[in-house]
């Protein structure tokens, strides 16, 4: 008698090939590093987005300031996280009215955070040490 065996081997294979837009947030400065550096340093992170080559960039009042940002870091869900901060004088972020992240990627609209003084005015009804971040509406700057 003749036996035929027959293996049988599944493969999948996933493929990312589409874009996924990052969540952009900026975290504002603490009051005790204006107070004790008079500096102030806001931190833009991205999360979640797909391919790595997003990058990201600042604005204050619209003006564009040169700074780098993390290259995309490679979570363990296969989407990437970039960061990036900015330190402002005292008087730079008393006078600004806001102070925006980009993340940006050819072909794609921008993701903007910002962050107002005015929104973190009331910062001293915190506790030292306390965390706190500001929450951001993510909006395409142009489709």
């Amino acid at each position: 008698k003749e036996r035929n065996a027959f293996f049988l081997t599944e493969l999948t294979v996933v493929c990312l090939s589409g874009i996924t837009r990052p969540k952009v947030s900026v975290l504002p400065p603490s009051s005790a590093e204006i107070s004790s550096k008079k500096t102030a340093t806001l931190v833009c992170v991205a999360s979640e987005g797909f391919p790595s080559d997003w990058s990201l960039s600042w604005k204050v009042d619209g003006s564009s300031r040169s700074q780098e940002s993390s290259a995309g870091l490679l979570e363990k869900d296969g989407l990437y996280s970039w960061s990036s901060s900015l330190t402002l004088s005292e008087q730079e972020w008393m006078e600004s009215v806001s102070v925006s992240c980009e993340a940006t990627r050819s072909g794609q609209p921008a993701l903007t955070g910002h962050v107002t003084r005015q929104q973190v005015s009331g910062e001293q009804r915190w506790a030292p040490g306390e965390g706190r971040s500001v929450q951001l509406e993510q909006q395409p700057d142009s489709l």
